[in-house]
């Protein structure tokens, strides 16, 4: 019979949390690098401000819709300073700073390898919030795809800093902060309830920002600006972010976020066949530095802070062991008055423990 004792239980927990994580993370990558491109179709016919918080008052019906169906609990108190960063973060910061970039000239594929940066500064936002101690080796390899994604840069002809590249970083610096508050948030809530109420606390902004902005910059609304404002508005916004903060909180802020150096070498394929964009044998080698750099940290250790299992993969608890009924005692004729007996140097023959159990697990938890 395999051993269940409670020490070997949260190892394969552990392994699958992992692995379901990185793929939940991924996956969100994935929809993340749809991003840019979509953004530049946006841009054809709206206001680069109308797509940055009109794309937010958008997810946020979804959100509301979401929270509504399942009757979800207001965040805590204590909560909201956490998604006042995220909100900062995510929901403004990173969408405005980077759709401004892009419509002060960056092209999609600059502007993908400027925000690869982005796991690197996740990564040092996770290690002064959410207590993870990333290895020596694990730093290395991230600051390899850090350099990788500038040198390419840099070989791209993005050697100087202009009036995007600072909007650039700003957007990425938003986002590492608002990422990093989302998954300490998804420790006591589920993924998709972080990013839904984060959207809808932002309301009282985003809702009539994007109304005077609809009545005063005359957006005109071609096919391809809203097919880029309806992905940005629901992928982007929303449901990316259901895959993207599970990730986080599953795999860890430091590791997961480390996939997301792949994501500049996905934003530059769709850049290609979207827009037209020319990717060169520069790209292609970028591409397997990059990819080189994702799989090394994912071997490297991170050491994470204790704290509760995320409130959306928390495994039920292990049943407590009933315990054993005691046995009905006989009952006894009522004894002939007698006088005390004298305490005997020996034991008592009678059997003084309960009765043995059945073997199985142990009373300790899982």
């Amino acid at each position: 019979m395999r051993d269940h004792s409670s020490a070997t239980v949260p190892e394969p927990i552990a392994v699958a949390g992992l692995g379901s994580g990185l793929w939940l993370a991924g996956i969100g990558v994935l929809i993340f690098s749809f991003t840019l491109p979509s953004t530049v179709f946006g841009l054809e016919g709206l206001d680069p401000y109308l797509i940055g918080v009109g794309r937010a008052a958008a997810a946020s019906v979804l959100a509301a819709i979401a929270l509504l169906s399942v009757r979800a609990r207001p965040p805590r108190r204590d909560q909201l300073p956490a998604f006042a960063v995220a909100v900062v973060g995510v929901v403004f910061g990173f969408p405005v700073l980077s759709t401004l970039a892009l419509d002060h000239g960056a092209s999609s594929s600059h502007s993908a390898v400027v925000v690869g940066l982005l796991p690197a500064a996740t990564a040092v936002f996770g290690a002064v919030r959410a207590g993870e101690r990333p290895s020596r080796a694990f730093w290395l390899a991230g600051a390899a795809g850090a350099v990788c994604v500038t040198g390419f840069a840099l070989l791209r002809g993005a050697g100087h800093l202009t009036p995007a590249d600072l909007l650039l970083f700003g957007a990425l610096l938003a986002a590492a902060a608002g990422y990093t508050e989302g998954a300490r948030l998804t420790r006591d809530m589920p993924g998709w309830r972080v990013i839904s109420w984060a959207l809808v606390l932002a309301t009282p902004v985003t809702v009539p920002v994007t109304v005077w902005l609809l009545a005063t910059t005359g957006p005109d609304w071609t096919g391809r600006a809203v097919l880029g404002f309806g992905y940005v508005s629901a992928f982007s916004a929303y449901i990316g972010f259901f895959a993207w903060y599970e990730g986080l909180a599953r795999a860890g802020i430091a590791r997961a976020s480390q996939l997301q150096l792949g994501q500049p070498l996905l934003t530059l394929v769709w850049s290609g066949i979207l827009l037209f964009e020319r990717i060169d044998a520069t790209t292609a080698l970028a591409a397997v530095a990059v990819l080189v750099c994702v799989a090394l940290t994912q071997r490297a250790r991170v050491r994470q802070a204790p704290g509760p299992v995320p409130a959306s993969v928390s495994p039920s608890p292990a049943p407590s062991p009933s315990p054993a009924p005691s046995p009905s005692p006989a009952p006894s004729p009522s004894p002939a008055p007698s006088p005390s007996p004298a305490p005997s140097p020996f034991p008592d023959p009678s059997p003084s423990k309960a009765p043995e159990v059945s073997p199985g697990r142990s009373g300790r938890g899982a």
